[in-house]
């Protein structure tokens, strides 16, 4: 098939013969210093970069050509998204799956895990759990199944956690990770008002992808694959993207990656709202170590720099399943998202000690802390957690989002809705350290926000704040 990122056609926009053939130019080009520089030049102006350009830098190993991608990718990502740092919490409603991914407990052969649907009322209990946190986005996350989670159950869980209130307490954006679906069904995802539609493709080489999901739906890699495409058609402008770094080579997978997004942009003006980087980790029925393509740390921290130049504009999320350390590393490289307090058992969050020993969980994290402990490590190191959830209620969002995001204008709003939401935080939720480190930061970050207007209208609010009003936004 011939190469075309305007091709609706799987195979042919996530062309094999592409990404070998630029697997090749980066090992013929990726000491060639000269072409090198004229990459970082580009990307240091918030352009972005090809998968081609991408993969010269991913290539080099000179040293010093690795330090300046770190510098750059810094300089970028201070650049677009500040100090700021978006929090969710994902909220696993059911692992009832009929997949066969081996890499996934959820798997339909595993006779181990605990099989477990929240109804309604669980899910009302979920999110008074998560909203005693302080959460205000979350991530709901399904395994594929018609008869334990089927379209009418995905949106009857969405109605519940926009109608659940608790004290101060509303999830204000709900985002959507579930199988490949219709054009129809992504229609009812849109009018159910959920903000971002999530779906990783786990590798992009297609033949490992088969091996990878040898029964059910997920198999069909063409129908997951123009999936974003099909959502897009039924009104989700926002989309995720993302691969499971480890199951096939990184290298691979990252072009097939950013010629995603290339072809978002050249089919409906819209990159990915988002990119999510997870690495294989264990899990119940789950040994990373039958996986002989593991991403070590360095390379996984310069496969996230790299997305970060390539794709200048996109939020890129990073969960749980890092360690602290590795998290913060990647918030400086690019990350600009943070699960915090995560749970991946069905029912974690208002679970009884008894059901928390339940195996019912997708995977296992590495970083543990209770959300207040990730607010309060991310003040320390000098960074702005936020909450805000502002653009999707206000309808900058698809090729509205981007046309504030590539130039940068969107910081304006993004300032101060997020020292907003962390006011909203230390106010109701947030222990006294917390809160004290909290206070210093706004401090900071009040005169970042360079509208003069917006700034002094964000500190009256502040005030109001204080007082017991909520949910100010711009």
């Amino acid at each position: 098939m011939v190469y075309d990122p305007k091709s609706r056609v799987a195979e042919e926009f996530i062309n094999h013969d592409e990404i070998l053939d630029t697997l090749r130019y980066a090992e013929d080009h990726k000491n060639d210093l000269q072409l090198i520089g004229n990459i970082l030049k580009k990307a240091a102006t918030f352009k972005g970069m090809t998968h081609r350009e991408a993969a010269v830098l991913m290539a080099c190993t000179d040293p010093e050509v690795n330090k300046r991608i770190q510098e750059t990718a810094i300089r970028v990502k201070e650049h677009i998204y500040g100090s700021r740092i978006v929090l969710f919490a994902p909220l696993y409603l059911s692992n009832y799956c009929i997949n066969g991914c081996v890499y996934c407990p959820y798997h339909a052969k595993n006779k181990n895990i605990v099989r477990k649907r929240l109804e309604q009322d669980d899910v009302h209990r979920e999110v008074v759990a998560l909203q005693d946190l302080g959460h205000k986005r979350l991530l709901l996350e399904f395994g594929e199944h018609p008869k334990y989670a089927p379209i009418e159950y995905v949106l009857d869980c969405i109605k519940t956690v926009y109608s659940t209130k608790h004290k101060n307490g509303a999830i204000r954006r709900v985002n959507i990770n579930i199988a490949a679906t219709t054009v129809e069904n992504y229609r009812k995802l849109h009018e159910a008002e959920i903000g971002t539609y999530q779906l990783f493709q786990e590798t992009y080489h297609k033949e490992n992808y088969e091996k990878l999901h040898p029964k059910g739906p997920k198999s069909d890699y063409a129908y997951h694959t123009e999936a974003h495409d099909r959502a897009m058609e039924g009104g989700i402008d926002d989309v995720g993207l993302g691969v499971l770094f480890g199951l096939n080579y990184y290298r691979y997978d990252l072009i097939g990656l950013l010629m995603h997004a290339e072809h978002l942009e050249a089919v409906w003006g819209v990159g990915p709202h988002t990119i999510s980087v997870p690495r294989i980790c264990p899990a119940d029925d789950i040994n990373p170590a039958e996986f002989t393509n593991a991403v070590p740390d360095e390379t996984f921290l310069k496969i996230v720099a790299l997305i970060r130049l390539a794709v200048p504009y996109t939020g890129m999320i990073m969960s749980t399943r890092e360690s602290s350390r590795v998290r913060a590393e990647a918030l400086k490289l690019g990350i600009s998202q943070i699960s915090g307090g995560s749970k991946t058992t069905v029912g974690g969050y208002s679970a009884t000690e008894a059901e928390q020993m339940e195996n019912t969980a997708q995977f296992d994290t590495s970083d543990r802390r209770t959300l207040d402990e990730v607010v309060q490590w991310l003040l320390e190191n000098k960074y702005l957690p936020s909450f805000c959830t502002a653009c999707y209620r206000a309808g900058r969002t698809g090729d509205r989002f981007m046309e504030y995001a590539k130039t940068g204008e969107i910081a304006m709003y993004c300032q101060a809705n997020a020292v907003m939401t962390l006011k909203e935080y230390l106010c109701d939720y947030a222990s006294e350290k917390t809160v004290q480190s909290g206070e210093k930061v706004i401090e900071l970050e009040i005169p970042k926000i360079n509208h003069e207007k917006v700034r002094l209208s964000s500190v009256k609010r502040l005030k109001r704040i204080e007082e017991g009003e909520r949910d100010f936004r711009y």
